[in-house]
């Protein structure tokens, strides 16, 4: 009875900060800053491929960790004049390493719930690190 006491008034004292207590990258804050700058394609691309698409856990910029280098994907896909957002949405077979294709399903299941803009602005900034 006295854990459910203190848990209760732990919950309450917590949940009663004053909007001056709030932390500083607060979702409303950032959605501001956001706002006040339109993203390019490539820097949308960037925070895509950083974070909701959790790329980065596999692909470097310039060198080959668990999956090929971002250089070496734009390079291929350049080259062979590959569809890299159709790719994505799994609608076309993987040209730069077929036989790591079975590690990057999982994240086709992900990159398949993504609009096309973020498809493409993916693809974009993938492009942007050509060499």
């Amino acid at each position: 009875m006295k854990k459910l006491i203190l848990l209760s008034i732990a919950i309450v004292t917590f949940s009663c900060k004053n909007k001056s207590e709030e932390s500083f990258g607060n979702n409303e804050q950032t959605a501001v800053a956001t706002e006040d700058k339109e993203l390019t394609a490539e820097e949308i691309g960037k925070v895509i491929f950083e974070g909701k698409g959790n790329c980065t856990s596999c692909h470097q910029t310039d060198s080959k960790t668990i999956g090929p280098s971002v250089q070496e994907i734009a390079k291929v896909y350049k080259e062979k004049n590959g569809n890299m957002v159709a790719f994505l949405k799994g609608e076309s077979d993987a040209i730069v390493d077929p036989s790591q294709f079975p590690v990057m399903q999982a994240n086709i299941t992900l990159t398949k719930t993504f609009t096309d803009k973020e498809l493409q602005s993916l693809e974009a900034y993938i492009y942007s690190n050509l060499k």
